[in-house]
């Protein structure tokens, strides 16, 4: 069995900054894919530098790097860099690749497990770099690359990671006039190990002779660095306003957002519903309450011993892929609040409450 690893949050100065790590895929000895000239560790890093000088530039922003030039980092020590630096978010950036060479577009991960074998595949080429790391076996005790099944899910940013990746793919499209293949789930070990919301972007495929020759072009660069940075942007403000942030220890875990990803014959992003915070007691007539504790792309029993105990627990997809818990059912909102702490003190920390109506989801009040 593969053991989550756990990290001290660490206690920081409050400068009202909203803080992002931003992880330039591969580096050193790790070249990660290379076609036609085309190398993906210079590709990423050129990419994050720039997404990081727009941010810096940006009152309110403050950027931490897990690395600034060609050298080798473990998997685990740009998590752990994230972790140390309580950040509110995590951006990897890498390049795709593919043996068929006409295969193209952006795609961005986050972390969750699939059964889509493409989904897969490019999760362990990215994880397979933990070979070349001194003592992996020990560091990385029981994972197995052909099982990727032993991670154990942290999903408790899972809706913030799937809204910060639409942004990010809607971008893509509007700024750039990239193909977009849309938000996906993968297991990836630098994901995993991360304890924020968290995103792997696959920039495009440096196997394609003319989508590599882009990504490594000065222009696509500095267009897609602009687009990834104006989705950054937007999420902050979407999640925290235009003012100072709270430190990272304090989620917006009741700010969460249904994100909508766009196709490229969409003009425009629709809006996405915030849950707020400020629920009046007069409940209106046929409002029923819910505390959502956590959402995953897997089907599971809605027993207590799965929920810490908790019952009853129902669960939706809102007919996709992403499955959400939720614990308890009631028409008054004081003890929705009192279904909410229980919930937090079985250690959803994450968890907020929903509003129903007539069986769907709505913005209330």
């Amino acid at each position: 069995m593969f053991f989550a690893f756990v990290f001290p949050t660490l206690l920081f100065g409050q400068n009202g900054k909203f803080k992002v790590t931003l992880d330039a895929g591969h580096g050193g000895k790790d070249w990660g894919a290379s076609y036609n000239g085309h190398v993906e560790k210079n590709v990423s890093l050129n990419v994050v530098l720039k997404v990081g000088k727009i941010l810096e530039s940006t009152p309110g922003f403050e950027v931490v790097y897990t690395r600034k030039s060609d050298v080798f980092i473990e998997l685990i020590e740009r998590s752990r860099i994230a972790n140390r630096s309580n950040s509110h978010i995590f951006v990897s950036l890498h390049c795709n690749a593919n043996p068929n060479a006409a295969a193209f577009g952006t795609e961005t991960y986050v972390m969750g497990m699939t059964k889509l074998a493409s989904n897969l595949s490019v999760a362990k080429k990215e994880n397979e770099v933990i070979e070349m790391e001194k003592d992996y076996k020990e560091t990385y005790q029981g994972f197995d690359l052909n099982d990727m099944g032993a991670i154990i899910i942290q999903e408790q940013y899972l809706e913030n990671s799937i809204a910060l990746a639409a942004k990010i793919q809607n971008r893509f499209i509007d700024e750039v006039g990239r193909k977009s293949r849309g938000v996906k789930q993968a297991p990836y070990l630098v994901l995993n190990q991360t304890f924020m919301p968290r995103v792997l972007i696959e920039m495009g495929f440096i196997s394609n002779p003319t989508e590599g020759a882009y990504l490594d072009s000065e222009e696509g660069q500095t267009n897609l660095a602009r687009a990834i940075a104006n989705a950054i942007i937007s999420y902050k403000k979407e999640y925290y306003g235009d003012g100072s942030v709270p430190p990272a220890d304090d989620k917006p875990s009741e700010k969460i957002a249904e994100p909508v990803v766009k196709t490229a014959a969409d003009e425009k992003p629709a809006e996405p519903v915030v849950q707020k915070n400020d629920t009046p007691a007069d409940v209106k007539k046929g409002v029923v309450f819910k505390v959502q504790i956590s959402a995953s792309g897997r089907k599971l029993e809605t027993v207590p011993s799965n929920f810490k105990g908790l019952s009853p627990i129902s669960v939706t997809n809102d007919g996709g892929t992403l499955y959400k818990y939720m614990y308890g059912e009631t028409s008054d909102y004081d003890t929705a609040k009192k279904n909410l702490a229980d919930a937090k003190a079985k250690g959803y920390t994450s968890a907020f409450i929903v509003a129903y109506r007539d069986g769907k989801k709505i913005q209330y009040p």
